[in-house]
């Protein structure tokens, strides 16, 4: 079976070119799109649906940087053990302890403004890893790639966590 990258003919790389992925899931699913089946059999209709659903899945994978990256890890074999594996480097959990002990003290005393300081300080710090991850894959460091995702998510978790609480205000 093609993995998404093959199935839309783009180089198997954390770098993509988005008008270049829009352009090849636009041309995909234009071949096996349902409406296309509607005078088919029963079972051309169902893998028409198939192929299409496929195709969404693939374009939704690899659309989103942190979910590419994941994607390329798995390729590899990697196992990102986002459950099991909580270890982060030394600096980045310290950093972590302040980040929540800031976004408490914000959420305590009603400080929206330091509340969005925070999320912004979190968004560059989600774009530096993000950077960060696509030059490791291209250096083929496929392990500690995965330690950056994991960091990445705790990243997007927390980056949900202010923005629940602003959205509840």
């Amino acid at each position: 079976m093609q993995n998404h990258f093959e199935l839309f003919q783009l180089p198997q790389q954390f770098n993509l070119d988005q008008a270049q992925l829009d352009t090849a899931f636009r041309e995909v699913q234009s071949r096996v799109h349902p409406d296309r089946f509607v005078q088919a059999s029963d079972a051309e209709k169902r893998v028409a649906m198939q192929w299409s659903t496929r195709a969404n899945e693939a374009y939704q994978t690899l659309k989103k940087p942190l979910k590419r990256a994941t994607y390329l890890c798995e390729l590899q074999g990697v196992d990102l053990q986002t459950e099991s594996n909580t270890s982060m480097p030394a600096a980045f959990l310290m950093q972590q302890m302040e980040w929540r002990e800031a976004f408490d003290d914000a959420k305590q005393l009603k400080n929206f403004a330091a509340m969005l300081e925070l999320e912004t300080d979190l968004r560059q710090e989600f774009k530096s890893h993000l950077s960060k991850i696509g030059t490791t894959l291209d250096k083929g460091d496929f392990i500690m790639a995965a330690q950056q995702i994991r960091a990445c998510m705790f990243l997007e978790k927390f980056m949900s966590d202010i923005a629940a609480i602003e959205e509840s205000t």
